[in-house]
């Protein structure tokens, strides 16, 4: 029952909700909501999970595609406002742990908005950003309208100079 009134919750709301929200409004841990999340998903709903809360995944997107890049934890606010200024959702992050293999975090950064409120967070909670465990290598799962507009987000890593050399290349 709480996982139907949650997905409705979802369903309504226009603005991603956070799983303390959820937790307050339910009743129950941020875990509970959590794994009713997990659930959910694994039922076939797409929920994703923004800097900002949860929320139902948009329609499908044109094109999606990876970009690999590396740079100091300084340009990650340069890199991530070249993409969304574009209109280039950025999806996650991964990168490939030499122990524990590939690890991935979910952003959904749609916006300037979404970014700075990532980096705020990021700063608020004593947080690193993963690449830190690589030397500032990663990949960026990202989602464009269009290929001129993924190509577009090519060019604007490349001028930064941030593209892995591999990605580069192409």
């Amino acid at each position: 029952m709480r996982r139907r009134q949650l997905l409705q919750v979802l369903t309504d709301s226009r603005e991603p909700i956070s799983g303390g929200q959820f937790a307050d409004m339910f009743g129950v841990s941020r875990q509970v909501i959590v794994q009713d999340i997990a659930l959910l998903r694994a039922e076939g709903h797409a929920i994703d999970a923004t800097t900002r809360g949860y929320r139902l995944a948009s329609g499908p997107a044109g094109v999606r595609d990876a970009f690999s890049v590396r740079h100091a934890p300084e340009q990650t606010e340069a890199e991530l406002k070249a993409l969304v200024d574009l209109g280039i959702v950025v999806k996650d992050v991964i990168v490939d742990h030499p122990i524990y293999g590939e690890l991935r975090g979910g952003l959904e950064l749609h916006s300037r908005r979404d970014v700075d409120l990532f980096l705020e967070r990021l700063d608020q909670n004593g947080g690193h950003l993963l690449s830190v465990l690589t030397g500032g290598a990663h990949v960026h799962t990202v989602e464009a309208p269009d290929a001129p507009t993924l190509a577009a987000g090519h060019r604007a890593l490349a001028q930064l100079g941030i593209l892995d050399e591999a990605e580069d290349r192409r």
